[in-house]
């Protein structure tokens, strides 16, 4: 597996969204990326991270609370919110980085 700073390095925007099972606002996020990913197509790559299957990155990264979304251009982070945004937000943010 390549290591989280190959995945987010690039020129294609890179969304990493940190969530958990448990988490209800990380279930109603997941609609929201497949309708970001169905738009945006390559525009974007989006990936998503289990804070408990990887709580060592989330640290490092000072994940305070899910779902937190980490937006990424060239390996750099460009934009970060936690909690859950409307689709069109979403991608005018993206928009806006790309």
């Amino acid at each position: 597996m390549s290591s989280y700073k190959d995945l987010v390095s690039g020129d294609t925007p890179v969304l990493v969204d940190f969530s958990a099972e448990w988490c209800q606002p990380c279930q109603m996020l997941k609609p929201i990326l497949k309708e970001v990913a169905s738009a945006m197509g390559e525009k974007v790559k989006i990936i998503k991270i289990d804070v408990d299957k990887n709580p060592q990155l989330a640290g490092q990264l000072g994940i305070q609370g899910v779902p937190t979304m980490i937006l990424y251009k060239n390996g750099a982070s460009v934009w970060r919110q936690s909690g859950v945004m409307p689709a069109h937000q979403l991608m005018a943010v993206i928009e806006s980085h790309s």
